[in-house]
Formats: C-alpha cells, sequence, structure tokens
C-alpha cells in the first residue's frame, strides 16, 4: 500500500463536493471516513439511475466491483449459472472464457466472481493502473454485454452427455461444471444448515431457494429461462459500482459511461425483497445430511435455533445484534457459548451459529452440533434460560466493553489479509444495506451508532431489551435440527441414475444421435479458444522487477532475536512470538496442532481460561498459535520448525496485550474439562474442513511420501491429525490429565529451552518503548541457543495411490512430483510452468471438458513440489490420465509464445504478493530468517521473467518423475476407479 491509512493521517480531501458532476455522475453525497483516513462518495448516474460508491483513499491496491439484486424463484441455480456464463465470452471479447484467460495477463491481487443468496457481485483489485482499467473493461463486457452461448449453458450449467462422447450406446450422464460443484457443496453440513435456515424461516422469500443450485433441480433450468433472468437483472438500473483507491475517479467514471452505462436507458422495473410474514408460533425443521456409511449416528446431529433479526440496513440495530453476538458466544466466557458446550450434550457449536446479514432480514442463531437428535429440547431449554438469566440479571458491562472495544478495533485495521482491504469495506459493510435500501455510509462509519449505543446504556438496558424482544418474545424463530443419513449420498446417486435412465430410456436414435453431435460441437469449441488477442493485457515490462524494500531492525536479548518493523498501522500492534519446535518429540510434533489451538484458548498465571478469554476479548484483537515449517533454500531434505503465539491490540493496550502473551506462553493453566472441550471442537471443525477443502488434504496425503517435511505437514494438518484428534476426543479422564502435563512440558520447552525469535510491527511512534516492553518479558527467561535445522531424506512415492473415503459425490484428485529446490535455477520456470499448464491446459480438460468444478497446477518452489489437482470432479481416472499428459503437452509446442509470455506475468505475482502493514514486516523478517532475503527473492524474480520456451520443455522433465497420488471420494466413486485403474488405490476410510 503507498499510503495507508495511520493514526496521524488526514482525512481525503472532498474532490467532489455534492451538487457536482462527472460526466453525467451526478454526486449524491460525500463523507469523510476518519477512521482510515478516506472519503465517502455517493454518485448517481441520472440517465440510468445506475448508483455508484467510491471510495477515496491512499491505497494504491485499487478495487472495482459491480453487483446486481438477484432474486431467484426456485433452485434451478439460474443466479449462479448466470455467474459463471457472463464469464464465457462477450460482445467484444468473443473468446471462450475471458475470465480464466484474463488471469495469466494481469497482475491482479484479486479477480472473481460471487452468488450469495439475492446478490451476484463481480469483483477486482490490482496495484497497476493500467491492469486495473483493462478488468474494468473486460468485466463491464462481460457482465452487461454476454454473448450467453447456449454451448456455455451446457458447458457451466447441465447437459446430458455419453459416457463415450461419440457412442450413442454408452452410458448417458448428466454433466456440469456447477452441477458437479453444487453436488459437493451439498454434501457438505455448514452448506445444508445454511439452505435450512433460508428455507426455515423465510419460507416466502428467495431464500428458501438455493441460489447456487441444488442438483436435482439445476436440470429443470432451460437456456431461455437463463437469458431472461440477465435481461431482467443485469440492467444498470438494477446495479450498484463500487470503486476504491488513490486512481481518480473521473477516467474511471468515463469508462463505465463508454463501454456499459452509455448504451442502456433508464428501466422502469425495480426488484425489491419484501418483509417475511411474521409466525405467531416458532416452527422446527429436521434436514438430512450424508455421513459415511461406517460412521455412528448416534452422536452426530446438530440443533440450531434461529430467530429472524432486524433489517439489514438498520445500522444501529445491527450494531447491537454484532455486540449482543460477541458478548453471548465470542468467548470461551461468553455465557451463552459457555453454557451450550459445557453441557456436555455436544462437541461443538452449531454450524450456522452466530449473526448473519447476508439475508434482508438479518439472522440470529445460536446451537450445538455431534450430539444426539433427542437432546434437542434440552439445547433448546440451555439457550432460552441463559438469555432470561441476563434479561433479568443484566449483561455484564464488562463483557459489553470487550465486545464494543473489538469492533473499534476491526474498524481501525487496514489489512489486506486474506481479502484486499478496499473489497473487504465492500462486502462487509457497504454492499448489502446500498442494495437493500439502507445507508452504507452508516455501516462503515459506526460512531454515530456506538455514541447512541453508549447514551443508551447509561440510561437504560438496551441490550437486555434487544435480547428480550428480537429473541425472547420473537415468535418468527426456527429449530432446525440435522440428522445424520448413512445413505442419504446413495440414495440421491440413485434418483440421479432414475432420472438418467428414465430420459435414455425416451431417446429415440435420432435423439441420440443428436446428443453425440452436440457433445462433438461443444468438445470442439472447448478447443477452439477463440482469438484471445482481442483481451486487453499487460507487457512484462509492466511489472516492476525490484521487490519493495521492508524495513526491519534487529536486536539481540539474551541470545534472542528481536525484530522491530515500522509501519503504519493505524495504531495498532502486531506481536509473534516464534520459537523453534524442532527438539520436541515425534509425539510432541504431532500434539503441536493441538497445542495450538488450545493455548490461546486456556488460562495464563493468575488467570483461570474464563478470566483470560475475557482479558483477551478486553485488550486485543485476537490471539491466535500455528505450527509451521519452511524448507532451507538450497536443500529440500533440510527445514526449520516452528510454533508461533501471534497477537494483535490497539497501542494503547500494549502493556495489557504483552502480558497476556507472557502469561500464556511462560505461565500456561491448562483445565482438564474445558481442554476436553476444546478437542472436541477442534475435531468438529476439522472434520468439516474435509468437504471444503478436500484438494487440500489429497495434496498432503500425496506430498507426505515423498520427505520428511511433508511427512510432518501431513501430520500436523492433514487427515493423519484428524486421525489423532478422534483419539483424543476418546481419551478417559485420566488419559486427558496425561495430555494436560505433556502440552504443559511443550510449552515450557518451547518458550524457555528453545531458540526464539520476536517480531514486533507498530508505529514508528509507538515502536521503541513497545520493544522495551517486549525486551522485559524476555529478560525474565534463560538464553535462547540458535534455531535448529532438521534434516531428513528424501523417500519416493508408493507404487500404489492413496484413497480416502468419506461422504461426498464428487472426487478430490492429486498428482504431485517433486522438483528441485529455490535457489536451482529451474524453480522459477517451473512457476511458469504451472501456471501455463494450468491455465491452457488443466483448466480446459479437467474444468470445461470433465466438468470438475476446479482443476489446476501449483508449484511450491519452497517445497520443491509441483502438484497438480482437481477440486469437486466427477472423474477419478480421467482426471488422473489428464494429468499424466502434462508434460506431453508442453513438449508438443502446443503453447504459443503468447502464452508463454502470460504464463510469466501470472507466475509475477504470486513471488510479488499484496501485503498490508500488519504483514510486511513480519514476512521480511521470517524470509530472511529462513534463508530467502531480498536479494534471493529479487534473483528467483528476474530468472522467472527470463523464462523462454526451452526453459519450460526442460523443465517439463520433472513431471515425469516418479509421483504420488491420493484421492478422496466416496467409497463407490474410489472402487469405480479402481475398476477402470485395475486396483491402483489402496483404500481406507477418513
Amino acid at each position: 500500500m503507498a499510503q495507508p491509512a495511520n493514526k496521524t493521517a488526514s482525512v481525503a480531501a472532498d474532490e467532489y463536493p455534492v451538487g457536482s458532476t462527472i460526466g453525467r455522475h451526478r454526486v449524491t453525497r460525500s463523507e469523510p471516513l476518519d477512521a482510515i483516513a478516506a472519503r465517502y462518495y455517493e454518485l448517481e448516474h441520472e440517465p440510468t439511475g445506475a448508483r455508484h460508491i467510491h471510495i477515496a483513499s491512499g491505497d494504491d491496491n485499487n478495487a472495482f466491483a459491480v453487483a446486481f439484486l438477484t432474486i431467484p424463484q426456485d433452485s434451478t441455480g439460474v443466479a449462479h449459472i448466470l455467474e459463471h456464463i457472463s464469464l464465457c465470452g462477450s460482445r467484444r471479447f468473443p473468446v471462450r472464457d475471458p475470465f480464466f484467460s484474463m488471469i495469466p495477463r494481469s497482475l491482479s491481487t484479486f479477480m472473481n466472481a460471487f452468488t450469495s443468496y439475492d446478490w451476484t457481485a463481480y469483483p477486482i483489485s490490482t496495484r497497476n493502473a493500467k491492469d486495473y482499467r483493462n478488468l474494468i473493461d473486460v468485466y463491464l463486457d462481460c457482465t452487461f454485454f454476454p454473448r450467453l452461448l447456449e454451448s456455455s449453458f451446457k458447458q457451466e450449467g447441465h447437459r446430458l452427455e455419453f459416457e463415450e462422447l461419440d457412442d450413442p450406446n454408452s452410458p448417458l450422464k448428466i454433466k456440469g461444471i456447477v452441477y458437479n460443484e453444487m453436488k459437493g457443496a451439498m454434501a457438505d453440513p455448514r452448506a445444508i444448515m445454511g439452505r435450512a435456515v433460508g428455507r426455515a424461516l423465510y419460507p416466502d422469500l428467495t431464500y428458501a431457494n438455493n441460489s447456487g443450485g441444488d442438483p436435482r433441480a439445476i436440470p429443470d433450468l432451460t437456456y431461455e429461462a437463463l437469458k431472461a433472468f440477465h435481461a431482467r437483472h443485469y440492467h444498470p438500473s438494477n446495479a450498484l459500482f463500487y470503486t476504491y483507491g488513490n486512481l481518480p475517479l473521473g477516467p474511471t467514471l468515463a469508462l463505465i459511461e463508454e463501454q456499459a452505462l452509455g448504451r442502456f436507458e433508464r428501466s422502469n422495473q425495480r426488484f425489491s425483497i419484501p418483509d417475511q410474514t411474521p409466525f405467531t408460533q416458532p416452527v422446527n425443521a429436521t434436514v438430512p445430511f450424508p455421513i459415511d456409511p461406517s460412521d455412528d449416528t448416534s452422536k452426530k446431529a446438530e440443533t440450531l435455533v434461529a430467530w429472524a433479526g432486524p433489517f439489514a440496513g438498520d445500522s444501529y440495530s445491527v450494531l447491537l445484534a454484532h455486540v449482543l453476538e460477541q458478548v453471548l458466544l465470542g468467548n470461551a466466557a461468553s455465557p451463552l457459548r459457555k453454557a451450550l458446550l459445557e453441557s456436555g450434550l455436544g462437541s461443538a457449536l452449531a454450524d450456522g451459529t452466530g449473526y448473519h446479514t447476508d439475508y434482508r432480514q438479518t439472522v440470529i442463531a445460536a446451537g450445538l452440533k455431534d450430539m444426539s437428535p433427542d437432546d434437542t429440547p434440552k439445547v433448546q431449554a440451555i439457550i432460552e434460560g441463559v438469555l432470561r438469566d441476563l434479561v433479568k440479571s443484566g449483561i455484564d458491562p464488562e463483557q459489553v466493553e470487550a465486545a464494543i472495544h473489538g469492533l473499534e478495533l476491526s474498524s481501525r485495521e487496514v489489512s489486506n489479509l486474506g481479502f484486499p482491504y478496499g473489497l473487504k469495506i465492500f462486502f462487509d459493510g457497504a454492499l448489502y444495506p446500498a442494495l437493500q435500501g439502507g445507508d452504507p455510509y452508516r455501516s462503515l462509519q459506526f460512531d454515530q451508532d456506538l455514541l447512541r449505543l453508549q447514551a443508551e446504556r447509561r440510561n437504560g438496558r438496551p441490550l437486555e431489551e434487544f435480547i428480550r424482544t428480537v429473541l425472547l418474545e420473537n415468535t418468527h424463530r426456527a429449530t432446525i435440527t440435522l440428522l445424520p443419513d448413512q445413505n442419504l449420498l446413495q440414495t440421491l446417486e440413485d434418483e440421479e441414475q432414475e432420472r438418467v435412465d428414465a430420459l435414455a430410456a425416451k431417446l429415440t436414435p435420432p435423439e441420440r444421435n443428436e446428443l453425440v453431435r452436440e457433445a462433438t460441437t461443444l468438445q470442439a469449441e472447448q478447443n477452439d479458444p477463440g482469438d484471445p488477442s482481442v483481451l486487453p493485457t499487460l507487457q512484462l515490462s509492466d511489472v516492476p522487477t525490484s521487490i519493495e524494500d521492508v524495513p526491519v531492525m534487529l536486536e539481540q536479548v539474551r541470545g534472542a532475536t528481536l525484530a522491530l518493523c515500522p509501519q503504519p498501522t493505524n495504531g495498532l500492534v502486531y506481536l509473534d512470538l516464534i520459537a523453534d519446535s524442532s527438539n520436541l518429540t515425534e509425539r510432541e510434533k504431532d500434539l503441536l496442532p493441538v497445542l495450538a489451538f488450545v493455548l490461546p484458548r486456556m488460562g495464563g498465571s493468575s488467570s483461570d481460561y474464563l478470566d483470560m478469554a475475557a482479558r483477551i476479548d478486553r485488550h486485543t484483537g485476537g490471539v491466535s498459535a500455528s505450527a509451521g515449517t519452511r524448507v532451507q533454500p538450497t536443500d529440500l531434505s533440510a527445514f526449520t520448525e516452528s510454533f508461533t503465539l501471534s497477537g494483535k491490540a490497539l497501542a494503547r493496550d500494549a502493556n495489557e496485550f504483552v502480558g497476556i502473551m507472557a502469561d500464556l506462553t511462560l505461565a500456561p493453566r491448562f483445565d482438564v474439562k474445558h481442554l476436553k472441550n476444546l478437542i472436541g471442537q477442534r475435531r468438529a471443525g476439522f472434520e468439516a474442513s474435509v468437504i471444503s477443502n478436500g484438494h487440500m488434504f489429497a495434496h498432503l496425503q500425496a506430498a507426505s511420501q515423498l520427505s520428511g517435511r511433508e511427512r510432518l505437514r501431513q501430520r500436523q494438518g492433514g487427515l493423519d491429525h484428524l486421525q489423532l484428534l478422534k483419539e483424543l476426543c476418546a481419551l478417559p479422564e485420566g488419559g486427558l490429565s496425561d495430555l494436560v502435563d505433556e502440552l504443559h512440558a511443550m510449552t515450557t520447552r518451547l518458550y524457555q529451552a528453545a531458540g526464539l525469535r520476536v517480531c514486533l510491527t507498530a508505529e514508528d511512534g509507538d515502536l521503541r518503548s513497545l520493544g522495551e516492553q517486549v525486551t522485559r518479558l524476555l529478560l525474565t527467561t534463560p538464553v535462547y541457543p540458535s534455531v535448529n535445522v532438521t534434516r531428513e531424506g528424501l523417500s519416493e512415492p508408493r507404487a500404489a495411490g492413496q484413497a480416502r473415503t468419506t461422504a461426498v459425490p464428487v472426487a478430490y484428485d492429486a498428482r504431485v512430483t517433486r522438483t528441485a529446490p529455490y535457489t536451482h535455477a529451474d524453480a522459477p520456470a517451473l512457476m511458469v510452468l504451472a501456471q501455463l499448464v494450468s491455465s491452457k491446459f488443466v483448466h480446459r480438460e479437467v474444468r470445461e471438458k470433465g466438468g470438475a468444478y476446479g482443476g489446476f497446477a501449483m508449484s511450491d518452489p519452497e517445497a520443491g513440489l509441483f502438484t497438480l489437482v482437481s477440486y469437486r470432479d466427477p472423474n477419478i481416472s480421467r482426471t488422473f490420465r489428464v494429468f499424466s499428459e502434462a508434460a506431453g503437452w508442453v513438449r508438443s509446442g502446443a503453447p504459443d509464445d503468447e502464452q508463454i509470455r502470460e504464463a510469466v506475468l501470472s507466475a509475477c505475482s504470486s513471488v510479488d504478493p499484496l501485503m498490508s502493514p500488519d504483514t510486511k514486516g513480519r514476512a521480511r523478517f521470517l524470509n530472511d530468517s529462513a534463508g530467502y532475503s531480498l536479494p534471493a527473492r529479487e534473483a528467483f524474480k528476474a530468472r522467472l521473467l527470463a523464462t523462454t520456451r526451452s526453459d519450460l520443455v526442460r523443465v517439463s522433465g520433472y513431471l515425469d518423475h516418479p509421483a504420488a497420488f491420493a484421492v478422496i471420494a466416496s467409497d463407490e466413486k474410489v472402487r469405480e476407479a479402481n475398476l477402470e485403474m485395475h486396483d491402483f488405490f489402496q483404500v481406507a476410510a477418513i
């Protein structure tokens, strides 16, 4: 960020006064955003009524989005499929896939599209001004003037196709990218619960439908209905534009006018969502979700109690609900969270627990998972009992202050971590109120609402009153119970097959031949991307050759390294305590992720875990821990191991913050009963993530065969870790006491007898005093030896593939080969190879032709691994066959010079990623500590920019090395694959 906001920065000047015009846009509002030193504008395009929000900021990572209120009336997935097809070619860019074609032609820091329950948005961000204009140009044409080809509808949505494309007597199949995506999504209990909430609370509104598409309903969508939905909804009169950053607004508005708005007139059609007629009495719903046939169903149910909350555009009521969410559920000391988790009825909070603003009428919900369905009344009673007690006795004022403190800190933090900051502002604050008739500015600048809350707290009990009226006396609520069903997956597969069989039985020979013709025509179109030269692009000369030199000051304190990182953090301080974990036993290394999960949730020194939770909420923005490894840049068999405790706080809370970090590391207090609850929560969350991140679990399963470092990563973050969590959940109380002793001993060894690195990031004026506080902390501990390097020999992959089965109707495939270390001359070219293979070969073969939601290649230059993966994939054997052909495709000369240049351009974004004040200094310090110095990284980037065709042909030979294979899928899909691949996979249940 060129000029991130900080506490001394002035608010952006008012360049566009209210009433002024910029082209045919009139400025209707101009307000300061003091907390982030920015200015907020609202504009209206007078001829069409299109609305525009602009945030003028010093940030050079400029963002753009266009969003539409989209209101599906069924579960065919029309809004979702339209989002896909809009990016499949347009009037001015008639190529098959402008979206994926632009990825390697851009230096974007973000580019995607989203379909929510009632809106669809197309956001981008980039630090390059030329790139910004290019991406806006493409997005405008794709959204307002898409080709909407029927062939794209069949590829992205659904189609009937024979298993052998040219054989009308082979089995008939339903195919489609969104169809397979949603088959995977609807196997995820989190997604099932989300849909169930909408159906239960808002049965007469669009939320009762599945906007993403129900696989049972997607085949009912017609091509004509899709085109009609676009014509109705994708009009400027129904559009919200958003821009953010330091680029002048005028040229951007001129581009939008020229390429989109100037071609439309105002539409009289208006879209809105009414309020649901309130329920006169609560409702109950039970919904099945799939589990593996081998799983025990007795303690797998989930119960969620959900209320219809305030209007999403009522900023004050939304603020009350956010504060109340944190008070009730935010930490271990929160009364509702504590009561639910300590009841012994379940292991974790139910999916959907929390406050949700992605409905017009928001949702407040709480419940438990991993419980007996017979205990649903007990869960209801616990929730109601806690709420009644709070109304009667009052809420602890310190818990309210802690919640408000957390909101204040979040509003001040300018971070690109996880999502570009300019787009966070849009999606988390401005978008929904703007679409639903609220005040987006008040949602971003909640100071007035906060002052009102504090005034009402002095004169009354606004939060207790909220509980009484919005929750206890509100009959518009639903109790939703998810019931595990061992046969559901097979039932759905049988229903699909019955549908296909019925369709196949009705096909006449001419109709069968027509399906063959359509399939071969589609395949020919997929093989012909059109002329990508019509798309705008950057040149390699647009890529900066240098990498930002971030200041880091190093000091030695009793053998420990203290890194001081001055950054404009807007009054926040970030602290990382990084311990060497290589001296732990193998058992302790396996337990390290468990320690990472529980340590920030336990007590320390004189604070038990409840007191510590309250301290963390009151004085910090959160504390977390993680286990990690870094491979040496010159040797793939050598790596460092670490355990990091990280936190952030406002500088004014620095004393308490440093004290909390000291208490957790130097005097931890582990509670046996609380540990049992936490391990149950960890297992529940980790188990749920397998469905949504199956491709990464498959990658870890395969990569673990190639080196000691990757085996450790599998043990600490893969399916082996899930197995450990299951074993820990089964421990008796005596075993948990032993585990407490192990965790305590591990913490002592990590932070009192191992190499320690400390990284402190803050504003320059605060850094020295904060450093002195941290130094006083370090001086209370022994001298630290240097960090050790672990060396383990590399290994060869197993001859058989590794299959792990669970209740999911699609597959996640991974093929991994070992390559070269970071400093090797081949490493940069391998990154280019991955970009090329991913965008020009695997995407076409696995996604477009194969119907998977995703297929891509990754080269990790630090780990020395080249990975090919697929995501929500209907195929296993076909996909692995495609993976095996990647090297041959490169050597055949199929990629042209322009494609190679694009791959180089795309790879550059990976070696110089977007960062912000919270991460810049830390990344520089950790890179330098691991041997990835600034000169080494700039040399890597220089070699990457110089990559040639001959380099790519040479490094494609690494793909011929012995490969490790893994797949996560249902037992049935693995059996089918083993029949086709001659029992290639060794199979085990997850």
